[in-house]
């Protein structure tokens, strides 16, 4: 089976998982708390059908209210008609609810049904509402993965990456080597070192050491992330970009069959690195592992240095770590490793070039800071 058709399918099986998940939230199936909402006693005792639901702002709990068909403004007006329950008791009585709760505050909705079925109108819109509305985190990742891994973006969008702003710092980790100048990409906890599964890339940069330059995006919705990751071979300014073709490919082999233009991330971590220290890295990871047996390299050697490098930026990283400038213990060269913007996925490459067709630097997008 071709890579496409395997990305593909996983694609598809994550749709039904989704799909499964939510089918057994409806059903109630699932029994955490949601939190709480307001619910007339007359829908709670199913002597009122649910009728009207809306969301306060800064409400008790959800901020959800919860109306009955048959609830008077005369019964409405008595507290002691109103009970506090767990959003999941009002999936109990209707589980069509669950593909409401992640609505905004401010949302004013009807509960109808009708020969189509059962679903919610907008009030203020008039717009019928029968499809899940998801929860704000997933839209923004899934219109994130919709946007990532084009052959090319505005060069505004690169630098917008890098100008800081009030939820958008930049940090300099350090410089990471490149003895050779053949730059490698790859998760370093699942691919690096592996000739199978980490991207080489096709174009070259002159031996030495490089600056490594990352974007923390501070969010209200996802928390502290790294926006994209940059790797500043000169000072020049970049005029244009394209994406990083891996080994044996160009440009104008972009999305043609068996060429992938993007690396993989399964651990939530990736790295800039050089080929021949990527080999350095296979063999100090072999040796480990010999050495220590089942133990995992991650958590058992790896996290306390992550740590250790969050103790030095604070406010820059998580307590588990964002970054790590990692010294091979064989020599004294190092290796960029940093957090993957949402975590685990495909993620692609471009090179910026200067006035005069130079390579300026390379950058991994992970996030596009607006989505979240």
């Amino acid at each position: 089976m071709g890579k496409n058709k395997i990305l593909q399918k996983k694609t598809e099986q994550t749709k039904e998982k989704r799909s499964n998940v939510m089918e057994k939230a409806e059903q109630r199936q699932e029994r955490h708390p949601l939190g709480a909402c307001i619910v007339t006693k007359s829908v709670l005792n199913k002597t009122a059908k649910l009728k009207w639901i809306f969301r306060e702002y800064n409400g008790i709990g959800t901020g959800w209210v919860v109306l009955g068909d048959t609830d008077t403004q005369e019964y409405i007006n008595q507290a002691e008609n109103f009970s506090m329950v767990d959003f999941t008791v009002l999936a109990e009585i209707e589980p069509l609810v669950m593909r409401i709760f992640y609505m905004p505050a401010g949302s004013d909705l009807e509960f109808c049904c009708d020969e189509t079925g059962k679903y919610f109108v907008d009030t203020r819109t008039g717009k019928k509402i029968r499809e899940v509305v998801k929860h704000p985190v997933q839209a923004a990742f899934e219109k994130n993965l919709r946007f990532l891994n084009k052959e090319n973006y505005d060069v505004l969008f690169f630098q917008n990456l890098f100008r800081e702003t009030k939820n958008i710092k930049t940090v300099q980790m350090g410089q990471g080597d490149f003895p050779t100048g053949s730059v490698v990409l790859a998760d370093p906890f699942a691919y690096l070192g592996n000739t199978k599964y980490q991207t080489v890339l096709e174009k070259s940069i002159p031996k030495g050491s490089y600056a490594v330059e990352l974007s923390i995006m501070h969010s209200d919705l996802v928390g502290l992330r790294i926006a994209a990751a940059k790797l500043k071979i000169s000072d020049q300014q970049s005029v244009r970009y394209e994406i990083a073709m891996p080994k044996g490919s160009t440009i104008a082999d972009f999305n043609k069959p068996g060429v992938f233009s993007f690396f993989g991330v399964d651990t939530g971590l990736a790295c800039f690195c050089d080929e021949s220290l990527a080999e350095k890295y296979a063999e100090f990871s072999n040796t480990w592992h010999k050495e220590h047996g089942n133990k995992n390299i991650y958590h058992d050697y790896f996290s306390r240095l992550f740590e250790d490098s969050c103790k030095n930026t604070p406010d820059l990283q998580t307590v588990s770590g964002g970054f790590l400038l990692w010294n091979l213990p064989q020599s004294s060269e190092k290796i960029p490793m940093f957090s993957s913007g949402m975590g685990d996925g495909i993620y692609s490459a471009y090179w910026g070039f200067d006035k005069d067709n130079e390579i300026v630097e390379l950058i991994i997008p992970f996030m596009k800071p607006e989505y979240f």
